[in-house]
């Protein structure tokens, strides 16, 4: 902080330019104090204070067409100040003394003949000295240095800091760039990330060999948007892509583009494209781009015009009427929902990849990267610390080992053994710096029962859904979550189908009251979804037979759009919201029945979920058949485990292809 402050103080041209004034200002004002004490006195006069022997010495120089002559009295003479009016501010008295003098006189041969004489006579020191032959140029140095201080340092103002963020650079970008050889990042540096890894190999082989697709009509997403919950390494897979296809990497931040002047942002966006352009094929990554790139028309005044006017401009660059073939944009945020439509429709960032927190393979896989410069002990074992650590991204896990590193070197040990990684797993959860929320065992257990609930519900009421995947891997707001996805493609549902929706809704809610006998936060999502989808079909799907085939309320109510209120009374409100609450209940009841009639097989899920905290359709279904996990799981659970390479991620697509 120090270091930046100095430097601030020294780049500063305006403080610059002050301080040379004063020091200019200084010297002159020296040097005129310097001549006060310097008596200025005519040739005639030399001579007479020559011949009255008040002179101890004189010298003569010559300067040009004149010869100067300086000399000292020998008792100081008192006359009028010649400097009084220029500094009178200073002045006690318009007299002063004097000890030395200076004169002029012209150079003739004969005058200095009787001047030298004189001197002689008078028994005074004559020093002779030869013309100086710089004074010309000292006198031009003296009067324009002070001009060329002060163009050098407008100079230095109007470029202060350097490239983008001169005065007269205002519209350059300020992306860091980065050759192709500079780009060190490989997938295999890249742990945790399998799924995602698989979704951006096209574009490492679009960038690598473009015409293999062109010749085929193919059209490469001309961006990629990858979200995520911070530290789950989205900047680092956008370098893994520029280090796998050998381009240039350019790297900014969507704060960047807008400053306080009107038209630099969309400059901006210009000058990097055409930055990019000359560096075809290459990269663009825009981190945050949320800052950019938000919805237009829900603002007012110049900032927010200004925003847009940058928005319109990216928009234009990646598809516009120009073409930037070979260019290809990967954007970061973890705010999705409130970008622009239009900068996700297709021919932008027409490709989402989903970059979440790790399950405990991906866990495991991240801590063996980060451990590979710190030595450990024999009783660490990475395995255990990824499943001490549900929640936690990659950033989380780098800094456990990076405190227990530290912790460590407090003690003054060679190596990192269990219990610093168990002190640093304390201090990075109940940290102040700790974003992700301790989760305790009790805790952990009731989220796999919860989620286990919500499981064997949906595996009994199948008719229209599946199953697909169950996590305790909290992400967002949620300590969990279960998929179930349709069996075919749907466009109506029926009654019967959103019954068993509400039933599946309410297994979470009802597995904690019969395991735990308690009543947790957990299910508020559960609730949310489940009284929205049972006031639709009540008031606007006309699925209740007391109230009739009407319409009470707005359209689209379960979908979660804008509701209308319509005109109704409070008895038939009151009706609305008794039928609602039977629908709940007849949900609740159906629910608890099916989990008491299947208690072994939810145990089996709800402890398969704390071991393995995610299982797929396949487990599931092995587990709700035959009470086993399958054979293929297992042995894939005691494989190596670490980060798969570009030429392996190749492989697998190929294998499952």
């Amino acid at each position: 902080m120090n270091n930046q402050n100095n430097k601030g103080f020294i780049r500063n041209p305006f403080l610059l330019i002050l301080i040379i004034a004063t020091l200019v200002t200084a010297y002159q004002f020296f040097k005129a104090g310097s001549q006060v004490s310097t008596h200025e006195i005519s040739y005639s006069q030399v001579v007479k204070e020559l011949k009255d022997g008040n002179v101890t010495d004189v010298t003569y120089q010559p300067n040009g067409s004149v010869v100067e002559i300086s000399g000292t009295y020998k008792n100081k003479k008192v006359a009028d100040s010649k400097a009084a009016e220029s500094i009178k501010l200073f002045q006690v008295s318009d007299k002063t003394s004097y000890q030395k003098f200076t004169s002029t006189m012209l150079p003739a041969d004969s005058a200095l003949a009787d001047l030298q004489a004189l001197a002689k006579e008078n028994d005074v020191k004559v020093t002779v000295k030869p013309e100086s032959s710089n004074s010309l140029w000292l006198n031009i140095l003296i009067n324009i240095f002070p001009l060329v201080i002060f163009g050098i340092f407008f100079v230095m103002m109007m470029n202060q800091g350097g490239g983008a963020r001169g005065a007269m650079n205002f519209g350059r970008n300020k992306a860091k760039a980065l050759e192709k050889s500079n780009v060190k990042v490989r997938f295999s540096d890249v742990a945790g990330a399998e799924e995602e890894k698989q979704e951006l190999v096209e574009v490492v082989e679009f960038l690598k060999d473009p015409k293999r697709f062109t010749k085929l009509g193919a059209r490469i997403p001309a961006g990629v948007l990858l979200e995520g919950p911070p530290g789950t390494g989205k900047t680092l897979l956008a370098k893994a892509v520029a280090g796998e296809a050998r381009v240039p990497f350019f790297s900014i931040s969507g704060s960047d583009f807008v400053e306080m002047f009107v038209g630099v942002g969309a400059s901006r966006v210009r000058s990097l494209f055409e930055d990019a352009k000359k560096a075809a094929p290459a990269i663009i990554f825009i981190d945050e781009i949320d800052a950019v790139g938000r919805q237009r028309g829900v603002g007012m005044g110049g900032g927010n015009d200004e925003r847009e006017q940058t928005l319109n401009q990216l928009l234009i660059e990646m598809d516009g009427f120009a073409g930037n073939e070979g260019i290809i944009v990967i954007a970061a945020t973890n705010r999705s929902d409130v970008l622009d439509p239009a900068l996700l429709r297709p021919g932008r960032f027409d490709r989402k990849v989903l970059v979440g927190r790790p399950d405990v393979k991906g866990r495991e896989a991240i801590l063996k990267v980060h451990a590979k410069n710190k030595p450990l002990a024999d009783d660490v074992d990475l395995k255990l610390v990824a499943q001490q650590t549900p929640g936690f991204v990659g950033a989380d896990l780098e800094n456990v080992l990076n405190e227990a590193a530290l912790v460590a070197a407090r003690q003054n040990k060679v190596a990192i053994d269990a219990s610093d990684i168990d002190e640093a797993e304390d201090r990075v959860i109940a940290g102040p710096s700790k974003k992700d929320r301790q989760i305790s065992k009790r805790e952990r257990e009731m989220v796999a029962y919860h989620e286990a609930g919500h499981t064997i519900v949906g595996l009994v009421l199948s008719n229209a859904r599946e199953v697909h995947k169950v996590t305790i891997v909290p992400r967002g707001r949620a300590g969990g979550y279960m998929i179930a996805l349709p069996k075919e493609d749907q466009m109506l549902l029926s009654k019967e189908d959103m019954k068993e929706q509400l039933a599946g809704l309410m297994g979470g809610r009802v597995a904690e009251e019969i395991i735990f006998n308690a009543q947790t936060t957990g299910a508020a999502n559960d609730f949310e979804q489940a009284t929205q989808m049972a006031r639709a079909m009540v008031a606007e799907y006309g699925m209740s037979d007391k109230m009739g085939p009407m319409q009470y309320e707005g359209n689209h109510a379960m979908f979660g759009g804008y509701t209308t209120q319509k005109h109704i009374s409070e008895q038939t409100a009151y009706e609305l919201d008794n039928e609602v609450r039977n629908l709940l209940n007849e949900a609740r009841d159906r629910a608890a029945e099916i989990i008491q009639s299947n208690r072994e097989t939810h145990k089996l899920i709800a402890e398969a979920l704390l071991k393995y905290e995610t299982l797929d359709s396949v487990q599931i279904k092995s587990l709700y058949e035959t009470g086993q996990m399958p054979t293929d799981s297992e042995h894939h659970d005691e494989e190596d485990v670490h980060p798969l390479s570009y030429d392996e991620i190749k492989e697998k697509m190929q294998d499952e292809k």
